[in-house]
Order: C-alpha cells, then structure tokens, then sequence
C-alpha cells in the first residue's frame, strides 16, 4: 500500500457498530431524545429521500448508521424479523434514560431489574428494530466462580503433560 494507513479513525474504537434502519433521519432524532446522542455527521443518498450514512455518539462510543437499501442488499432488523444482536449501553441512570427510551417509542422486552452480576438493567427494542440492554453498574462485579471439575482435571492433564516433556 503506497498510501499512508491509519488502523482507526480518531474518536472511534476497534468494533463500531452500524446499525442499518428504515428512517436514518428519524432513527437520529430517537437516538438523541431516548440516549443523550450527539450527530456527528450525516450523508444524504442521490434519491434526497434516505441517508447514506451517518455518525452520531452515544456516551461516548461512535456508532454509524444509514437507511437500508434493499437493491444493494442493506437491510433492517424489520426486513428480518427482528435482530439477533442486542447493543449494551451503560448509563449513570438507568431507570431514567430506560423510562425516556419507552416514552419515545421503544418497545419493553425485559424491565429494568438488579442483576446477580453487579447491573440495574432492562431491555427493549427501539422503534426500528435494535436490541438495547440498558444498565447501571449497581455493585462490583461478583468474584469468579471456582474451576468446575472438568476445569480442575484438565489442568492436571496439561501440568501432567507438561512434566513428561
């Protein structure tokens, strides 16, 4: 490559997620009401009537986005059925920013709750088809749980080989 390469753009980490919507336009507004979102940037398709792409922030973290074009095979969670992914979210207050989600639309799959794991969390779908876990840190997390038996015999086994060599 002749060109200079640079691995991630500023701002963004390794894995940033791009969500693909029907209403780019309106999925920003939801995004913004509903999480607190900044729109970074956005790019209007040649038909003037969907987004190519877009950029917003969501605490921090950048997420992409643009309206499905089926004729190149971009699709919707809707197209689909639904999405088999769900987007984690922590927040400083989980009950409100859950509660303002539900009021602009978002669907209620699971209440907010405390967690074994150390999490206040509920999760719903937003109104164009994405998965959202939303949670608080509540508690340290729980120490790890102790080896299983098959854990503890498979150590041996590989200290053992490890002596024979």
């Amino acid at each position: 490559m002749s060109e200079q390469a640079y691995s991630i753009p500023e701002g963004f980490t390794a894995v940033t997620p791009h969500l693909v919507v029907d209403g780019a336009a309106a999925a920003i507004g939801f995004y913004e009401r509903a999480f607190g979102a900044e729109e970074l940037m956005s790019t209007p398709a040649p038909d003037g009537k969907r987004l190519m792409h877009a950029v917003i922030r969501i605490g921090g973290a950048v997420v992409m986005l643009a309206d499905a074009f089926p004729e190149i095979g971009s699709h919707s969670p809707k197209a689909f059925g639904g999405s088999a992914v769900w987007i984690h979210l922590y927040v400083g207050d989980v009950d409100a920013v859950f509660a303002r989600a539900a009021r602009e639309g978002a669907m209620v799959v699971m209440p907010v709750a405390t967690m074994a794991w150390g999490d206040r969390s509920g999760r719903l779908v937003d109104p164009f088809g994405h998965q959202w876990s939303i949670a608080t840190r509540v508690a340290p997390s729980p120490p790890p749980s102790p080896p299983s038996p098959f854990d503890m015999v498979k150590s041996a086994q590989e200290a053992w080989m490890n002596l024979l060599k």
